[in-house]
């Protein structure tokens, strides 16, 4: 890590990019730790070799959130702008091609939180605890907490959590869809990684295009995004040398050897 480098990044085997936050104690997310993340992200969304993203949070927490200190010196005329380019950084991780997997270890609280909702797959340690508790400091969701927390476990649990500023079990945001699944504390990283290296011994361009639609037709009515389905599938599938690779496999009874292309 050089110095001042807030997000560190390393290529696991299989394609795998883990990518931790790395600013102490509790991870805030201060603009440089976003201005670091927004250029790990764009590396990786330009690199094709690449086939799952791993986030989490070095040391005891994922993220507490915003770092209160640095905004109560920032102008307030900048806050609109800050809010925008959170917006755009969480919306490419949301867009990644490739499936992201966030570990959530100690505390996802606030922006934090807001940046485990902008991944695919969310592992949380039986100890993280997860809220929105911005209401707490005069603040809201605004790095679209407001808008993807409803959309993953409904209105009324979303605006409790949120009106309350409440903190929650990962057991109890197992309970309501927050996280997919609950590991013993310190396991989160292995359980990410486990499934991360899963989904790269996959067809890449195949878990690509499955990912494209879901994000891509879900806001559409259902006739719609079946066409947008069916459009991938004819682009991306049946055009890949992965689907005769997969075909072959299976019939000569071995793994196979997917290259994403």
């Amino acid at each position: 890590m050089t110095e001042g480098e807030k997000v560190t990044h390393k290529r696991e085997e299989d394609g795998v990019e883990l990518l931790v936050l790395k600013n102490p104690p509790v991870n805030a997310l201060a603009t440089a730790v976003l201005a670091d993340l927004d250029q790990q992200v764009r590396a990786i969304d330009a690199d094709r070799s690449c086939r799952a993203v791993i986030l989490t949070g070095d040391g005891q927490y994922f993220s507490a959130g915003a770092d209160l200190k640095e905004m109560a010196t920032l102008d307030l005329a900048t806050a609109p702008a800050i809010v925008r380019r959170g917006h755009e950084l969480f919306g490419r991780i949301a867009n990644l091609r490739v499936p992201v997997i966030a570990a959530i270890n100690g505390l996802a609280l606030g922006g934090g939180l807001e940046l485990a909702l902008a991944c695919d797959l969310r592992i949380a340690g039986e100890s993280a605890k997860l809220g929105s508790p911005e209401v707490n400091y005069g603040l809201m969701p605004a790095y679209g907490g407001t808008q993807r927390l409803p959309r993953l476990i409904g209105i009324p649990k979303a605006k409790e959590l949120i009106f309350t500023g409440a903190m929650i079990s990962a057991a109890d945001a197992l309970k309501i869809g927050l996280v997919n699944r609950t590991v013993p504390a310190g396991q989160e990283l292995r359980a990410a990684r486990d499934i991360a290296h899963t989904i790269a011994q996959r067809a890449p361009r195949a878990v690509q295009a499955a990912k494209k639609a879901i994000t891509e037709g879900l806001p559409l009515p259902l006739v719609q995004g079946l066409e947008t389905e069916a459009k991938l599938f004819e682009q991306e599938v049946l055009s890949s040398q992965d689907l005769g690779e997969g075909i072959l496999a299976f019939v000569e009874h071995r793994p196979p050897n997917f290259k994403g292309e």
